[in-house]
């Protein structure tokens, strides 16, 4: 079942249709995927605002964090940015 939690974590549509309807902003990218006591974290780009040019799109790097039975219980706004920005590697 873990390899279909890690599936479910990084596809295309599950987790992104429910980040989507949840905040009404476009998942753009899965940053990053880690197990997690029994479950996954999850690191997703989503689109807070769009701008000319996209460089200059406003991005939130949200953490979203899975149960054992793949259901979302918790997602966070860590920061938002330019899309042009360097993003920077955080500490964990």
């Amino acid at each position: 079942m873990a390899c279909s939690l890690a599936d479910r974590a990084m596809d295309e549509g599950p987790i992104r249709a429910e980040l989507a309807e949840i905040t009404g902003l476009k998942a753009e990218s899965v940053t990053r995927v880690v197990k997690a006591n029994g479950g996954w974290r999850v690191g997703l780009e989503m689109l807070e605002m769009s701008r000319i040019p996209n460089a200059t799109d406003v991005l939130g790097d949200y953490e979203v964090v899975l149960g054992g039975d793949g259901a979302i219980r918790e997602f966070v706004r860590k920061r938002t940015r330019l899309r042009g920005e360097p993003v920077e590697s955080e500490a964990e």
